[in-house]
């Protein structure tokens, strides 16, 4: 059953991210929608600036990636970030969307020289601040694990949270595993949808604005000394545009080791554990499918609302061509999502059940403390060669 909506001196508050989509499809579209920079503030202090709605959103806060919250990327780079996310509501027709932003950020910002209209302050402190850097430079010489999720439809019968969710799970779960090893830093809940208008509340940063984001915030982390990274996708759709960005820092930066995966419980490990205890067919798994409602069922429970679960596993599919967790075939494509859903879902959502995900969790995080170990082997076999003067280092050897 879906969290109850939140009540605050008459005002009624839900959280966008444990809706449904078909839900958000039927609210009325003057619904103020808003989205935080940082946490801690006091909701109640909207009233006023949004004009005494009857009820309002709250979507995901974005953790960094403005100026004083520890760890900054470009101003332009950001503006373009958070604008995207904006748009993308307003494309579905909402007509008050707007940007919660900390007490004392920068007014000269592009985001603000541009956006203004759409910007909100409360006229107190909020507890964003962070009080040190992400990751603090005590970390440096770790696997910084970067997780990011997403906000989009996952069907019927789960929150529009699902990626976030259980990225940041596994994230946390690996840094609680090999904490001398890993670092992680908080979970990002938007990515890229390119499927956004096949189903309402999906949200949307672009694909550029995204491997701009990224790689920017890459450059910072390795100007501040830190040298391995694994970003960690809990959301397919980012996950070409991730290769991109390790690409690109890897060409920027010759002395890191930044690596991606495809999603997660996808590797080795994972993919046994999937046969292992799966009991859906090949086409299960494609999305809001056997997978990840039983993780839900396992994390979040109270937002999976079951008895409305639709199977649909009528993808339309060919030898090197279909849908499942671990896609298969040598085709590379992007049809529209309406083609093969009715109602968001790829997949066998009622085999999800609450041991299952427990169980795929444990091998998701066995899974990636496996890669982090990789990340250092790789790193320091790489230096070791390079300090050795190994071909080309021998003669650059200022590089």
């Amino acid at each position: 059953m879906a969290s109850p909506l939140l009540t605050t001196q008459n005002l009624l508050f839900f959280n966008y991210d444990e809706m449904t989509w078909d839900k958000v499809a039927e609210l009325p579209r003057d619904t103020p929608l808003v989205i935080p920079l940082g946490s801690g503030y006091n909701l109640s202090l909207l009233a006023d600036p949004l004009g005494n709605p009857t009820r309002f959103g709250i979507l995901p806060s974005i953790p960094f990636g403005w100026r004083g919250s520890g760890l900054e990327v470009p101003d332009a780079i950001f503006a373009q970030y958070i604008a995207n996310l904006m748009d993308s509501l307003r494309d579905d027709g909402f007509s008050r969307v707007y940007c919660l932003v900390p007490q004392g950020f920068d007014p000269q910002s592009t985001f603000i020289l541009h956006y203004s209209s759409s910007v909100l302050r409360l006229p107190h402190i909020s507890s964003y601040a962070p009080k040190t850097f992400l990751p603090p430079d005590s970390e440096r010489g770790k696997v910084i694990l970067i997780p990011i999720g997403h906000t989009e439809q996952h069907g019927f019968h789960l929150p529009l949270m699902v990626d976030t969710v259980i990225i940041d799970s596994i994230a946390q779960g690996t840094a609680q595993q090999v904490p001398t090893r890993s670092f992680a830093i908080p979970v990002m809940p938007y990515g890229v949808s390119t499927h956004r208008s096949s189903f309402a509340a999906t949200l949307n940063v672009g694909g550029r604005a995204f491997e701009d984001f990224w790689g920017a915030v890459i450059d910072v982390l390795v100007a501040r000394g830190f040298d391995r990274f694994y970003l960690m996708s809990g959301h397919g759709g980012n996950s070409s545009f991730l290769v991109n960005v390790v690409k690109y820092a890897g060409e920027r930066h010759r002395r890191i080791f930044c690596a991606t995966a495809f999603l997660h419980t996808s590797g080795s490990i994972g993919a046994a554990a999937l046969d292992k205890y799966r009991t859906s067919k090949i086409g299960g798994m494609g999305h809001a499918g056997e997978l990840e409602t039983s993780y839900m069922l396992h994390l979040r429970p109270e937002l999976c609302q079951m008895e409305r679960v639709v199977d649909e596993t009528d993808f339309v599919a060919t030898p090197d061509y279909y849908m499942d967790w671990i896609e298969g075939g040598a085709l590379v494509a992007n049809p529209p999502w309406d083609d093969d859903s009715k109602t968001g879902a790829y997949g066998a959502g009622s085999h999800g059940t609450a041991e299952k995900g427990r169980l795929w969790l444990e091998a998701a995080i066995a899974e990636k403390v496996d890669h982090v170990e990789q990340i250092h082997e790789q790193h320091e076999r790489r230096e070791k060669r390079r300090n050795e003067g190994y071909g080309l280092w021998g003669k650059f050897r200022g590089e």
